[in-house]
């Protein structure tokens, strides 16, 4: 019976924390100002930029470790090709 409660309890632990997570972000479906509005309140997202590719994206260089800078990227949105967003990347002027 002890068995059984414990199997019990790790299985709806498993569903409850699935059942919390959330989906990537895809910014192919996306405007280019809705991407730049959820960066812009979130601070850094993960987001979906291809049928395999994601990466984060973030509001400033306050949100990536050293010693990388936010440097502009350009991804494909619903209504762009070109879309500029910032991420995180090696300061290109550091030695």
């Amino acid at each position: 019976m002890l068995f059984r409660s414990a199997v019990t309890a790790a299985v709806l632990a498993a569903l409850s924390s699935a059942a919390l997570a959330q989906a990537r972000p895809d910014a192919r479906g996306m405007t280019c100002g809705d991407v730049r509005a959820l960066i812009g309140s979130r601070g850094a997202v993960v987001m979906t930029t291809g049928q395999h590719t994601y990466d984060r994206f973030v509001a400033g260089t306050g949100y990536c470790a050293l010693p990388e800078v936010a440097l502009p990227v350009a991804i494909r949105t619903r209504d762009s090709d070109s879309c500029v967003v910032y991420a995180c990347r090696p300061d290109p002027f550091e030695e």
